[in-house]
């Protein structure tokens, strides 16, 4: 009797390879027969201090003048796309689990922020999108007399 390792995670990415549309979207090979235009998203952070919400997207390899952060109705989008680079001679690929193509994620803004202050900058691969809170004044009751 011969041992067979057992290999978990090979074996789980066969699965995956062969039905595809049950787990999701899944990276593909570039030229395989799977391999779709399929949009993908970016993993996110958001965070808060005293004076703003703070939303962390990891772009890695998208150039700033690729992504677009726009506010409209409350909603705030991150979109863009990230290029795949076929420029690889004498290379041949066994995998890819890089997403490439359009991408896009939508928030919803809370009513106490300064849309018009928004605010975007790019490092190292990471989106930081600043979003100022609003200073709202409690209101104070006010008694209605009854006639």
């Amino acid at each position: 009797m011969s041992l067979i390792r057992w290999e978990p995670f090979s074996t789980m990415d066969d699965m995956v390879s062969r039905f595809p549309a049950w787990f999701g979207r899944w990276p593909r090979v570039p030229g395989s027969a799977l391999e779709t235009s399929s949009d993908w998203a970016p993993s996110v952070d958001i965070s808060e201090t005293d004076d703003e919400y703070l939303i962390r997207a990891s772009l890695p390899g998208v150039k700033k003048e690729d992504a677009t952060v726009t506010v409209a109705d409350g909603m705030l989008t991150l979109s863009g796309q990230r290029s795949q680079q076929l420029e690889h001679k004498d290379e041949k690929f066994h995998k890819v689990e890089s997403f490439y193509g359009s991408f896009s994620r939508s928030f919803a803004l809370p009513d106490a922020v300064n849309e018009a202050a928004i605010r975007a900058d790019s490092k190292d691969g990471v989106l930081t999108v600043h979003v100022p809170k609003t200073r709202i004044e409690a209101r104070k009751p006010t008694t209605i007399k009854v006639q």
